[in-house]
Order: C-alpha cells, then sequence, then structure tokens
C-alpha cells in the first residue's frame, strides 16, 4: 500500500462541526456523542447516512451542533479505523 507511509487529506470541521465519539446507540437514529468541545450531546444520524453508513459505539465522527438547541448534534461524517487513528495521532481526539 503505497498510501501507509503518506498522510491522508482528511475532511475537517467546518466552522460550525466538533470532532466527537460515539459513546452509546440509542436505536433508531440516534446516538450519544463526547464532542470535543467537552458537552455530551444527543447525535442524530440523517436519512441521507442512515443506511449508507453503518455507525457504532466508538467512531469517531463530525458533528453538527444545533443553532438552536446545543446538546443536541446532526451526525454529519463517520471516519474510518485508519482515519481516526490518524486524527489520534495528530492530536485533534483523544
Amino acid at each position: 500500500m503505497s498510501e501507509e507511509s503518506g498522510r491522508r487529506n482528511l475532511r475537517m470541521p467546518s466552522d460550525d462541526e466538533v470532532f466527537a465519539v460515539v459513546t452509546e446507540h440509542l436505536g433508531g437514529n440516534h446516538v450519544r456523542l463526547r464532542c470535543v468541545d467537552g458537552e455530551t450531546r444527543l447525535g442524530r444520524i440523517p436519512g441521507r447516512m442512515k443506511y449508507r453508513t453503518w455507525i457504532s459505539e466508538g467512531d469517531v465522527v463530525l458533528a453538527e451542533p444545533w443553532d438552536w438547541q446545543d446538546e443536541k448534534a446532526n451526525v454529519e461524517w463517520r471516519y474510518d479505523d485508519d482515519d481516526a487513528d490518524q486524527l489520534r495521532r495528530e492530536g485533534h481526539i483523544q
């Protein structure tokens, strides 16, 4: 694998997004998220991701907190294991 030697260019959070780790799957399209800003939020998996991307406990995701209700967020992106390891090595998440 030639990619193994180099750093991959990953999707980084925009101004209104934060890194988060899924701590609990609540059933349906809801998960509990531990965000890097110190908040614990209820995450909602949107329909466009629900059946295409399987999200489980321990996954690293990008979450977009709601403007009107900060304790809730939409899950915008899921990183695979290799990408999550790279984010940990670079110090973006614990």
